[in-house]
Formats: C-alpha cells, structure tokens, sequence
C-alpha cells in the first residue's frame, strides 16, 4: 500500500513531489530544508534550519507511521563546509542512539538561503 505524506507547503505541488512516501514497511522522506512551513519564512542561522528539519521530518514521519529511530538511512548536504561543525551536535542530538548509514555532501542548494537540506529513509522496526 502506498501512501503519499504532505506537508502542505506549495513547492509540493508546483514541483511535483511528496515530503514523504510510504510503501509497505519503508518511508522515504524527501529532501527537506529548514523553512517554517507554518509562517513560510526560512530563519538565517544554520542551527535554526537544522532543527526545523528535523521537525518537518519527524512530522512527516509520525504522519506515515513511523518515528525516528525508525530511519536506517540519513543524506545532509550543506552549503559550506564551515558547518560541519555546527550541525554533527544538533544531529547527534536526533541521531545519536539511531545512528543511520549517513553521508554529508558540501553543495548549492535551490535557493541562497537555504544552508542544509536532509533527506531519510526509515524502516518500520518489527518487535
């Protein structure tokens, strides 16, 4: 069963993409940078965009069904290589117990006020 996750944002339908899609025991989580989907507006610090992140992902993994400790799979790409740094702490804060297969890539991102944009998969734990 395929279930398709929003988070209402308009980039979702002009660019054609879900924030989330489960299939089965899977969840993917598309690339998600740190705006506040609430008042759409897109704070200046990097620390801000990372933990707004990581909000709208765990949001939209609740929304499917799952939790954090759920993802098996996390990709983190940041606009400059000074950040490195700054954000490991806020996402050992998330990711420190889970711990998933992780890569971090320094790049461009869509638009010059985004700093980093995460992106997971997650599978759903059996008991």
């Amino acid at each position: 069963m395929r279930k398709l996750i929003s988070t209402g944002s308009p980039f979702e339908k002009t660019a054609g993409y879900s924030r989330a899609v489960v299939q089965g025991d899977w969840c993917f989580v598309s690339g998600t940078t740190g705006y506040d989907y609430a008042t759409m507006t897109m704070p200046q610090t990097v620390e801000a965009q990372t933990r707004n992140c990581l909000a709208t992902i765990a949001k939209a993994l609740a929304e499917g069904g799952f939790d954090m400790a759920d993802v098996v799979r996390a990709h983190y790409y940041i606009t400059d290589q000074a950040y490195v740094d700054v954000v490991f702490p806020i996402l050992g804060e998330t990711f420190g117990d889970i711990r998933p297969a992780a890569t971090m890539i320094v790049c461009q991102l869509n638009k010059p006020e985004m700093k980093i944009e995460i992106e997971v998969t997650a599978l759903r734990r059996t008991a």
